[in-house]
Protein backbone atom coordinates (compact mmCIF):
# COMPACT_ATOMS: atom_id res chain seq x y z
CA UNK A 1 0.00 0.00 0.00
CA UNK A 2 1.20 3.45 -0.89
CA UNK A 3 1.93 5.73 2.10
CA UNK A 4 0.51 9.29 2.04
CA UNK A 5 2.64 12.16 3.12
CA UNK A 6 0.67 15.07 4.57
CA UNK A 7 1.89 18.51 3.62
CA UNK A 8 3.03 20.51 6.64
CA UNK A 9 0.58 23.28 7.77
CA UNK A 10 2.09 26.68 7.25
CA UNK A 11 1.19 29.72 9.48
CA UNK A 12 1.95 33.46 9.42
CA UNK A 13 5.37 34.62 10.14
CA UNK A 14 6.02 37.28 12.74
CA UNK A 15 6.87 39.77 10.01
CA UNK A 16 3.57 39.12 8.24
CA UNK A 17 1.65 39.61 11.48
CA UNK A 18 3.43 42.87 12.16
CA UNK A 19 2.76 44.15 8.63
CA UNK A 20 -0.92 43.20 8.91
CA UNK A 21 -1.23 44.87 12.30
CA UNK A 22 0.43 48.02 10.98
CA UNK A 23 -1.91 48.19 8.01
CA UNK A 24 -4.89 47.66 10.33
CA UNK A 25 -3.72 50.41 12.65
CA UNK A 26 -3.27 52.77 9.69
CA UNK A 27 -6.81 52.03 8.52
CA UNK A 28 -8.21 52.50 12.01
CA UNK A 29 -6.29 55.78 12.42
CA UNK A 30 -7.63 57.00 9.08
CA UNK A 31 -11.20 56.11 9.97
CA UNK A 32 -10.80 57.70 13.42
CA UNK A 33 -9.39 60.86 11.83
CA UNK A 34 -12.32 61.04 9.43
CA UNK A 35 -14.74 60.49 12.31
CA UNK A 36 -13.12 63.17 14.47
CA UNK A 37 -12.97 65.69 11.61
CA UNK A 38 -16.59 64.98 10.73
CA UNK A 39 -17.63 65.43 14.35
CA UNK A 40 -15.68 68.69 14.60
CA UNK A 41 -17.21 69.96 11.36
CA UNK A 42 -20.67 69.00 12.57
CA UNK A 43 -20.07 70.75 15.91
CA UNK A 44 -18.89 73.87 14.08
CA UNK A 45 -21.94 73.88 11.81
CA UNK A 46 -24.22 73.57 14.85
CA UNK A 47 -22.23 76.25 16.69
CA UNK A 48 -22.45 78.74 13.80
CA UNK A 49 -26.09 77.89 13.12
CA UNK A 50 -27.03 78.52 16.75
CA UNK A 51 -25.08 81.79 16.73
CA UNK A 52 -26.86 82.98 13.57
CA UNK A 53 -30.25 81.98 14.95
CA UNK A 54 -29.55 83.87 18.17
CA UNK A 55 -28.50 86.99 16.28
CA UNK A 56 -31.52 86.99 14.01
CA UNK A 57 -33.88 86.34 16.89
CA UNK A 58 -32.40 89.19 18.95
CA UNK A 59 -32.80 91.60 16.01
CA UNK A 60 -36.39 90.49 15.41
CA UNK A 61 -37.24 90.73 19.09
CA UNK A 62 -35.96 94.30 19.37
CA UNK A 63 -37.59 95.25 16.05
CA UNK A 64 -40.97 94.17 17.38
CA UNK A 65 -40.37 96.03 20.63
CA UNK A 66 -39.46 99.24 18.83
CA UNK A 67 -42.50 98.97 16.56
CA UNK A 68 -44.70 98.93 19.68
CA UNK A 69 -42.75 101.57 21.62
CA UNK A 70 -44.96 104.46 22.69
CA UNK A 71 -48.21 102.62 21.97
CA UNK A 72 -50.91 103.95 24.29
CA UNK A 73 -54.03 102.40 22.83
CA UNK A 74 -56.48 104.97 21.48
CA UNK A 75 -54.69 107.88 23.13
CA UNK A 76 -52.75 110.37 21.01
CA UNK A 77 -50.70 112.18 23.64
CA UNK A 78 -49.55 115.77 23.37
CA UNK A 79 -47.54 117.97 25.69
CA UNK A 80 -50.68 119.22 27.47
CA UNK A 81 -51.80 115.73 28.39
CA UNK A 82 -48.32 114.38 28.99
CA UNK A 83 -45.74 117.10 29.68
CA UNK A 84 -42.17 116.20 28.80
CA UNK A 85 -40.22 115.35 31.96
CA UNK A 86 -37.65 117.96 32.96
CA UNK A 87 -35.19 115.28 34.05
CA UNK A 88 -34.60 111.69 33.01
CA UNK A 89 -37.17 109.33 34.55
CA UNK A 90 -35.99 106.44 36.69
CA UNK A 91 -36.93 103.32 34.71
CA UNK A 92 -36.75 101.21 37.86
CA UNK A 93 -39.49 103.22 39.60
CA UNK A 94 -42.60 101.13 40.30
CA UNK A 95 -45.04 103.68 41.73
CA UNK A 96 -47.87 104.76 39.45
CA UNK A 97 -47.08 108.47 39.61
CA UNK A 98 -43.52 107.89 38.36
CA UNK A 99 -44.72 105.55 35.60
CA UNK A 100 -47.31 108.14 34.56
CA UNK A 101 -44.73 110.93 34.42
CA UNK A 102 -42.45 108.76 32.25
CA UNK A 103 -45.13 107.93 29.64
CA UNK A 104 -43.90 110.54 27.12
CA UNK A 105 -40.53 108.78 26.84
CA UNK A 106 -41.31 105.82 24.58
CA UNK A 107 -37.63 104.92 24.53
CA UNK A 108 -34.82 105.81 26.88
CA UNK A 109 -31.28 104.58 27.03
CA UNK A 110 -27.98 104.53 28.85
CA UNK A 111 -24.85 104.67 26.72
CA UNK A 112 -22.25 102.05 27.61
CA UNK A 113 -23.96 101.47 30.99
CA UNK A 114 -23.08 104.98 32.11
CA UNK A 115 -25.58 104.67 34.97
CA UNK A 116 -26.19 101.92 37.48
CA UNK A 117 -29.87 100.94 37.57
CA UNK A 118 -31.07 99.42 40.82
CA UNK A 119 -33.38 96.91 39.13
CA UNK A 120 -30.59 95.35 37.02
CA UNK A 121 -27.73 93.05 37.91
CA UNK A 122 -24.69 91.52 36.20
CA UNK A 123 -24.71 94.16 33.44
CA UNK A 124 -21.80 93.72 31.05
CA UNK A 125 -19.46 96.71 30.98
CA UNK A 126 -19.31 98.73 27.77
CA UNK A 127 -22.79 97.77 26.54
CA UNK A 128 -25.95 99.87 26.17
CA UNK A 129 -29.09 99.61 28.28
CA UNK A 130 -32.43 100.21 26.55
CA UNK A 131 -35.79 101.13 28.11
CA UNK A 132 -39.05 100.74 26.16
CA UNK A 133 -42.41 101.94 27.49
CA UNK A 134 -45.78 101.03 26.01
CA UNK A 135 -49.21 99.71 26.73
CA UNK A 136 -49.91 96.12 25.79
CA UNK A 137 -51.48 95.65 22.37
CA UNK A 138 -53.47 92.78 23.89
CA UNK A 139 -56.38 94.09 25.97
CA UNK A 140 -57.84 92.30 28.96
CA UNK A 141 -60.76 90.10 27.89
CA UNK A 142 -59.64 89.70 24.27
CA UNK A 143 -59.11 86.17 22.96
CA UNK A 144 -55.66 84.87 23.84
CA UNK A 145 -54.90 87.78 26.18
CA UNK A 146 -54.03 87.55 29.84
CA UNK A 147 -56.46 88.53 32.53
CA UNK A 148 -55.83 91.19 35.13
CA UNK A 149 -52.66 90.63 37.18
CA UNK A 150 -53.25 92.11 40.62
CA UNK A 151 -50.87 94.87 41.64
CA UNK A 152 -49.76 95.61 38.07
CA UNK A 153 -50.44 99.04 36.48
CA UNK A 154 -53.04 99.15 33.71
CA UNK A 155 -53.71 101.82 31.10
CA UNK A 156 -57.12 102.89 29.82
CA UNK A 157 -57.80 105.50 27.10
CA UNK A 158 -61.15 107.19 26.57
CA UNK A 159 -62.91 107.38 23.20
CA UNK A 160 -66.05 109.03 24.59
CA UNK A 161 -66.59 112.67 23.61
CA UNK A 162 -68.48 113.97 26.63
CA UNK A 163 -67.72 116.88 28.93
CA UNK A 164 -66.52 114.45 31.56
CA UNK A 165 -64.08 112.60 29.25
CA UNK A 166 -62.71 113.72 25.86
CA UNK A 167 -64.87 116.83 25.88
CA UNK A 168 -63.08 118.14 28.95
CA UNK A 169 -60.42 120.82 28.62
CA UNK A 170 -57.07 119.27 27.64
CA UNK A 171 -54.79 120.24 30.47
CA UNK A 172 -52.60 118.56 33.01
CA UNK A 173 -55.32 119.08 35.60
CA UNK A 174 -57.95 117.21 33.57
CA UNK A 175 -55.81 114.59 31.84
CA UNK A 176 -57.43 111.93 34.02
CA UNK A 177 -60.55 112.36 31.89
CA UNK A 178 -58.58 111.39 28.77
CA UNK A 179 -56.82 108.33 30.16
CA UNK A 180 -56.35 106.40 33.35
CA UNK A 181 -53.36 104.58 34.80
CA UNK A 182 -53.70 102.57 37.97
CA UNK A 183 -52.81 99.30 39.64
CA UNK A 184 -56.39 99.22 40.96
CA UNK A 185 -58.48 98.41 37.90
CA UNK A 186 -61.74 99.17 39.74
CA UNK A 187 -60.87 102.87 39.46
CA UNK A 188 -60.54 102.74 35.66
CA UNK A 189 -63.98 103.62 34.30
CA UNK A 190 -63.49 105.49 31.03
CA UNK A 191 -65.57 104.54 27.98
CA UNK A 192 -65.55 103.67 24.30
CA UNK A 193 -67.08 105.87 21.61
CA UNK A 194 -70.63 104.84 22.60
CA UNK A 195 -69.92 106.36 26.05
CA UNK A 196 -71.52 103.26 27.63
CA UNK A 197 -69.08 100.40 27.15
CA UNK A 198 -65.98 100.51 29.32
CA UNK A 199 -62.79 101.13 27.35
CA UNK A 200 -60.30 98.23 27.22
CA UNK A 201 -57.69 97.79 29.90
CA UNK A 202 -54.11 97.36 28.68
CA UNK A 203 -51.27 96.29 30.90
CA UNK A 204 -48.58 98.96 31.13
CA UNK A 205 -45.21 97.62 30.04
CA UNK A 206 -41.81 98.89 31.10
CA UNK A 207 -39.12 96.72 29.51
CA UNK A 208 -35.43 97.25 30.21
CA UNK A 209 -33.09 95.39 27.84
CA UNK A 210 -29.45 94.80 28.72
CA UNK A 211 -26.54 92.44 28.12
CA UNK A 212 -25.59 90.32 31.14
CA UNK A 213 -22.21 88.67 31.68
CA UNK A 214 -23.88 85.31 32.32
CA UNK A 215 -26.99 83.40 31.37
CA UNK A 216 -26.88 81.29 34.53
CA UNK A 217 -24.65 82.51 37.35
CA UNK A 218 -21.00 81.95 36.51
CA UNK A 219 -21.46 80.22 33.14
CA UNK A 220 -19.70 83.04 31.23
CA UNK A 221 -22.28 83.10 28.40
CA UNK A 222 -23.17 86.73 27.57
CA UNK A 223 -26.94 86.97 27.30
CA UNK A 224 -29.54 89.52 26.27
CA UNK A 225 -31.95 89.89 29.18
CA UNK A 226 -35.04 91.92 29.93
CA UNK A 227 -36.25 93.37 33.22
CA UNK A 228 -40.06 93.39 33.20
CA UNK A 229 -42.32 95.43 35.45
CA UNK A 230 -44.66 93.18 37.45
CA UNK A 231 -46.73 93.19 40.62
CA UNK A 232 -43.70 92.77 42.88
CA UNK A 233 -41.31 95.05 41.00
CA UNK A 234 -38.99 94.04 38.19
CA UNK A 235 -38.26 90.47 37.19
CA UNK A 236 -35.23 89.69 35.01
CA UNK A 237 -35.87 87.24 32.16
CA UNK A 238 -33.12 85.74 29.95
CA UNK A 239 -33.99 86.18 26.26
CA UNK A 240 -31.12 85.26 23.93
CA UNK A 241 -27.81 83.58 24.72
CA UNK A 242 -24.58 84.62 23.03
CA UNK A 243 -25.29 88.36 22.75
CA UNK A 244 -21.88 89.90 23.38
CA UNK A 245 -22.66 93.59 22.86
CA UNK A 246 -25.61 95.92 22.23
CA UNK A 247 -25.11 99.44 20.87
CA UNK A 248 -27.92 101.79 19.90
CA UNK A 249 -28.06 105.14 18.10
CA UNK A 250 -31.19 107.25 18.43
CA UNK A 251 -32.65 109.19 15.50
CA UNK A 252 -33.84 112.59 16.73
CA UNK A 253 -36.66 114.50 15.06
CA UNK A 254 -35.30 117.15 12.69
CA UNK A 255 -37.85 119.76 13.74
CA UNK A 256 -37.11 119.37 17.45
CA UNK A 257 -33.36 119.66 16.80
CA UNK A 258 -34.04 122.96 15.01
CA UNK A 259 -36.21 124.21 17.86
CA UNK A 260 -39.33 124.07 15.72
CA UNK A 261 -42.33 121.76 15.31
CA UNK A 262 -41.83 118.03 15.05
CA UNK A 263 -41.67 116.57 11.55
CA UNK A 264 -41.43 112.81 12.02
CA UNK A 265 -38.17 112.85 10.03
CA UNK A 266 -34.76 112.01 11.47
CA UNK A 267 -32.47 115.02 11.67
CA UNK A 268 -29.50 113.31 13.30
CA UNK A 269 -28.47 110.10 15.00
CA UNK A 270 -26.68 110.07 18.33
CA UNK A 271 -25.61 107.36 20.74
CA UNK A 272 -26.60 109.56 23.68
CA UNK A 273 -29.40 112.17 23.48
CA UNK A 274 -28.46 113.17 27.05
CA UNK A 275 -25.42 114.99 25.68
CA UNK A 276 -26.41 115.82 22.09
CA UNK A 277 -25.29 119.36 21.18
CA UNK A 278 -24.48 119.97 24.85
CA UNK A 279 -28.20 120.08 25.65
CA UNK A 280 -29.61 121.16 29.00
CA UNK A 281 -31.60 118.46 30.85
CA UNK A 282 -35.06 119.72 29.79
CA UNK A 283 -33.97 119.94 26.13
CA UNK A 284 -32.34 116.51 26.31
CA UNK A 285 -35.67 115.08 27.46
CA UNK A 286 -37.36 116.61 24.41
CA UNK A 287 -34.84 114.72 22.29
CA UNK A 288 -35.73 111.48 24.04
CA UNK A 289 -39.44 112.16 23.63
CA UNK A 290 -39.00 112.84 19.93
CA UNK A 291 -36.78 109.92 19.01
CA UNK A 292 -38.39 108.67 15.79
CA UNK A 293 -35.96 105.91 14.73
CA UNK A 294 -33.12 103.82 16.09
CA UNK A 295 -30.06 102.09 14.70
CA UNK A 296 -29.38 98.79 16.45
CA UNK A 297 -26.01 97.02 16.45
CA UNK A 298 -25.83 93.55 17.99
CA UNK A 299 -22.62 91.54 18.30
CA UNK A 300 -23.21 87.83 18.80
CA UNK A 301 -20.73 85.34 20.18
CA UNK A 302 -20.71 81.55 19.94
CA UNK A 303 -21.50 79.87 23.24
CA UNK A 304 -18.53 77.52 22.96
CA UNK A 305 -14.98 78.01 21.68
CA UNK A 306 -13.77 76.78 18.29
CA UNK A 307 -10.58 74.68 18.62
CA UNK A 308 -7.65 76.26 16.82
CA UNK A 309 -9.46 79.56 16.14
CA UNK A 310 -8.43 83.03 17.33
CA UNK A 311 -10.73 86.04 16.93
CA UNK A 312 -8.44 88.77 15.62
CA UNK A 313 -11.21 90.90 14.07
CA UNK A 314 -12.38 94.40 14.90
CA UNK A 315 -16.13 95.05 14.82
CA UNK A 316 -17.74 98.45 14.15
CA UNK A 317 -20.96 98.96 16.13
CA UNK A 318 -22.10 102.34 14.81
CA UNK A 319 -20.77 105.55 16.32
CA UNK A 320 -20.03 106.89 19.78
CA UNK A 321 -21.76 109.92 21.26
CA UNK A 322 -18.87 112.13 20.12
CA UNK A 323 -19.26 110.96 16.52
CA UNK A 324 -16.22 108.69 16.48
CA UNK A 325 -16.40 105.12 15.23
CA UNK A 326 -17.54 102.70 17.91
CA UNK A 327 -15.27 99.71 17.39
CA UNK A 328 -14.61 96.72 19.66
CA UNK A 329 -11.93 94.03 19.45
CA UNK A 330 -9.65 92.43 18.87
CA UNK A 331 -10.67 89.81 21.44
CA UNK A 332 -7.92 87.26 20.93
CA UNK A 333 -10.04 84.37 22.17
CA UNK A 334 -11.38 81.25 20.45
CA UNK A 335 -15.02 82.40 20.17
CA UNK A 336 -16.45 83.27 16.76
CA UNK A 337 -18.52 86.46 16.52
CA UNK A 338 -20.91 88.04 14.04
CA UNK A 339 -22.31 91.56 13.77
CA UNK A 340 -25.96 92.37 13.02
CA UNK A 341 -27.18 95.90 12.26
CA UNK A 342 -30.60 97.30 11.46
CA UNK A 343 -32.50 100.59 11.46
CA UNK A 344 -36.02 100.70 12.87
CA UNK A 345 -38.63 103.45 12.69
CA UNK A 346 -40.65 104.14 15.83
CA UNK A 347 -44.09 104.12 14.25
CA UNK A 348 -46.04 105.51 17.17
CA UNK A 349 -43.75 108.48 17.87
CA UNK A 350 -42.87 109.25 14.24
CA UNK A 351 -46.52 108.96 13.17
CA UNK A 352 -47.66 111.41 15.81
CA UNK A 353 -44.86 113.82 14.96
CA UNK A 354 -45.69 113.72 11.25
CA UNK A 355 -49.44 114.31 11.76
Amino acid sequence: MKTRHLAPQLGFTLIELMVSATIGLILIAGIATIFVNTSLARDEVLRVSAQNDNGRYAVELLNNEFHSAGYLGELSPDVLLLPTPLTKPDPCATDVSSIRAALPQAVQGYDNTAATLTCLSDVKAGTDVLVVRRASSCAVGEAGCDGVVAGTPYFQASACNTTTELGAVASAATSASFFGLSADTTTLNLHLKDCTTLAPLRRMRTHIFFVANNDMAGDGIPTLKRAELGPSGFTIVPLVEGIDNLQIEYGLDAGIIAGASATGVVGAYTANPDSYNGCLPDVCQKYWRNTVAVKVNILTRANTATPGYTDSKTYVLGKNADGSVNSVGTFGDAYKRHLYSTTVRLFNVAGRNAS
